[in-house]
C-alpha cells in the first residue's frame, strides 16, 4: 500500500522558517517527480513547488520563489520543502504528491499519489 506521510508543519512567527518532510513507503518513486501543494481555508488547492526524479530541475510557483527550496533524498524516498522568509499568506495545509512523470509540473491532476496534508500556520 502506497502512502505519503507529511511531517513538520507547526505554528512560526512571520520571518521564520520551517522545513516540511515527507516520506513514502509501499514503493520507490526514484523514477518521478514529487511536488508540493498547499490549501488555505476558503481557497483552492496550489501548486508550490515540485522536482524531478533526478532531482536535477525544480520548479516553483512565483509566490514562493527565492524563499522556498524543494529538495530530495531518493535514498530515503523523501521529499523536503524548506521554507525561509514566511508570511502570513503562506499559511495553509501543505500536501506532498507524487507526479506520474520525471518531470516537474504544477498541475494538480498530473499527481496521482497524495499525502494527507500537515498544517503550517505563519502568525503575523
Amino acid at each position: 500500500q502506497v502512502q505519503l506521510v507529511e511531517s513538520g508543519g507547526g505554528l512560526v512567527q512571520a520571518g521564520g522558517s520551517l522545513r516540511l518532510s515527507c516520506t513514502a513507503s509501499g514503493r520507490t518513486f526514484s523514477r518521478y517527480a514529487m511536488g508540493w501543494f498547499r490549501q488555505a481555508p476558503g481557497k483552492e488547492r496550489e501548486f508550490v513547488a515540485a522536482i524531478s526524479a533526478s532531482g536535477g530541475i525544480e520548479f516553483y510557483a512565483d509566490s514562493v520563489k527565492g524563499r522556498f527550496t524543494i529538495f530530495r533524498d531518493i535514498t530515503k524516498n523523501t521529499v523536503y520543502l524548506q521554507m525561509s522568509s514566511l508570511k502570513a499568506e503562506d499559511t495553509a495545509v501543505y500536501y506532498c504528491a507524487v507526479d506520474q512523470s520525471p518531470y516537474p509540473r504544477s498541475g494538480p491532476e498530473s499527481y496521482n499519489y497524495w499525502g494527507r496534508g500537515t498544517q503550517v500556520t505563519v502568525s503575523s
